[in-house]
């Protein structure tokens, strides 16, 4: 059994710890507040958008306003971008991108040319020594500095540097790879196509539903304006959502640390007030043997 003192610095040591953890899972809360109401008003639009965009390229399949962001090719160099955070104590919210990331690549891109493009510093550390890291292509390198101002201008130059390399036939396909938030409890992960843009997929039911659009000024102008726009917004809300997960997945994890730690607090609490009761008996039996031989 550990002595008294060595039981009294682990107390003190792991009741440090909790107050780090506590502090940071309040610092996570006020955080998650404002990334979740971003959200929150974001998704609805996006996801419209989304699928605006998808009926209107569909549409225009056999017109000669269809766009590049919609040309399907043979599928032979494929961009992965997978989105993490800059730290850690996170639980396993890095973790499972990377092992999302990795299980697509040995399976629905097996045998493809794949380069990831890693966004957040623990993506990026570990791809910056593997083969699919960056390297001859136009693509814009450490992005880790995104999360110091995340701002839609900020992420629409990335994903306009994504379009291009696309546009040029750098890759045949780009695939999102992040944290969709649930709640501050659950984060999923979801793969995502960027590009090309996929038609909706719809339910037997409304197949029969045949959606006539307006175009104002014209069609053409519309796929020229309101596509790249709609997937700079697509883009921006998958960074957003990987940024709720973050905070939501850190408060989580601090929170079951703070609990772990008061558990292993009042355990030693016991393992001490044994071990000093201890003491006091064999000083209370050598005082007792000492008057016995004196008696004797």
């Amino acid at each position: 059994m550990a002595n008294l003192k060595e039981i009294r610095s682990r107390i003190t040591s792991v009741s440090s710890t909790r107050q780090i953890t506590s502090a940071m899972k309040m610092v996570s809360a006020a955080k998650l507040k404002r990334a979740q109401d971003a959200i929150t008003q974001m998704k609805p639009y996006a996801e419209k958008l989304k699928e605006l965009l998808q009926d209107l390229s569909t549409s225009s399949d056999n017109d000669d306003t269809n766009s590049p962001y919609s040309v399907e090719r043979e599928v032979k160099n494929v961009l992965v971008v997978a989105i993490t955070s800059n730290r850690g104590l996170a639980g396993a919210f890095n973790a499972n991108i990377i092992k999302g990331t990795n299980n697509l690549i040995n399976t629905k891109l097996e045998g493809k040319n794949v380069t990831v493009m890693a966004i957040g510093k623990k993506a990026d550390d570990f791809y910056k020594k593997t083969e699919y890291n960056i390297k001859g292509t136009t693509l814009p390198n450490n992005l880790n500095e995104l999360y110091d101002d995340l701002s839609f201008e900020n992420v629409s130059r990335v994903s306009e540097a994504i379009m291009s390399s696309f546009t040029y036939k750098q890759f045949d396909q780009v695939l999102l790879v992040y944290n969709e938030f649930v709640n501050a409890a659950v984060q999923n992960v979801n793969v995502e196509q960027f590009l090309p843009i996929v038609a909706t997929t719809e339910d037997p039911s409304a197949k029969t539903k045949n959606t006539d659009y307006i175009f104002e000024p014209n069609k053409e102008m519309i796929v020229t304006e309101l596509i790249p726009k709609s997937l700079k917004i697509q883009f921006y809300k998958a960074m957003l959502d990987s940024f709720a997960s973050e905070h939501g997945a850190r408060m989580t994890a601090m929170h079951k640390a703070t609990d772990n730690a008061g558990t292993l607090i009042h355990d030693l609490k016991l393992v001490y007030n044994k071990a000093r009761q201890a003491a006091i008996t064999n000083e209370i039996l050598e005082i007792v043997g000492g008057a016995a031989a004196l008696d004797n």
